[in-house]
């Protein structure tokens, strides 16, 4: 597994590494909360043999670190101020995604409604934006390099983080059907229930969309009444059409 530490990275030097992800080899799935898109841009790297970045696990990463240090989540001030001091590191196989704070995995810690509903206001915060976006276009034009290529997924980075991606998906699904899949998520939480999931889901829209934007060529999909292998298969014949050369990541080519 490859992993790119997150913390010390300056700006200036992300947002140059843009430039390194024209025309090659990057698939970007954009979309809410419940829409399928992890698990589906996942299953798209592993038919593709592409690597597999989740953008929203770093902000959640960033989350859990301030939480576990008592620091106000809501505060911009706050956020900002403490944003660069954790060294996240995720990775990018998507036969076993991973991420991790300070040399701890908090793969689990960072799928709870406590972070769930305060990662908006934190991913909200400019600095924050500014260098987590910096970090991902480092990891896409790492991994996007001649023979490799990697399924990006996340809620801007068709608009924001790769808009020179090769395919673009906007992935959505109805109100009912993105809080039943998220409340299937968190289901070994006791006190959720279909009807609390729908109204954070509305909360969190509302908050993130500043942030959700659909790119003006983007394939929108609405994947309500699809099976995931469904999705999957349709964003992989799309891929297969538009992505210049089919060579594999030397990494992910091994891949079972």
């Amino acid at each position: 597994m490859t992993c790119a530490p997150v913390a010390r990275a300056p700006a200036a030097r992300g947002a140059g590494s843009i430039a390194c992800v024209t025309e090659r080899r990057v698939i970007a799935v954009d979309g809410p909360a419940g829409s399928g898109k992890s698990t589906a841009a996942q299953g798209v790297a592993r038919a593709l043999g592409l690597r597999y970045l989740d953008t929203g696990a770093m902000y959640r990463a960033l989350t859990w670190w301030l939480q576990s240090q008592g620091l106000d989540t809501s505060d911009p001030g706050t956020v900002a101020e403490h944003a660069r001091e954790p060294v996240i590191t995720v990775g990018t196989d998507p036969a076993a995604p991973a991420i991790a704070v300070d040399g701890v995995d908090v793969s689990g810690p960072i799928r709870t409604r406590e972070v769930s509903n305060a990662v908006s206001a934190v991913a909200s915060v400019p600095q924050v934006r500014e260098h987590l976006i910096a970090m991902q276009r480092e990891i896409i034009a790492r991994d996007a390099g001649p023979g490799g290529g990697i399924v990006a997924e996340g809620r801007d980075i068709g608009t924001v983080v790769a808009p020179q991606a090769a395919l673009k998906v906007f992935l959505t699904a109805s109100a009912d059907a993105r809080a039943h899949r998220r409340n299937a998520d968190l289901a070994a939480d006791p006190g959720v229930t279909a009807e609390l999931t729908r109204d954070e889901q509305q909360r969190r829209d509302q908050a993130d969309a500043p942030q959700t934007g659909v790119a003006a060529d983007a394939v929108q999909i609405d994947s309500t009444g699809l099976r995931l292998a469904e999705v999957i298969g349709v964003i992989t014949g799309l891929a297969r059409d538009r992505l210049p050369g089919r060579a594999q990541h030397p990494d992910t080519a091994r891949m079972g």
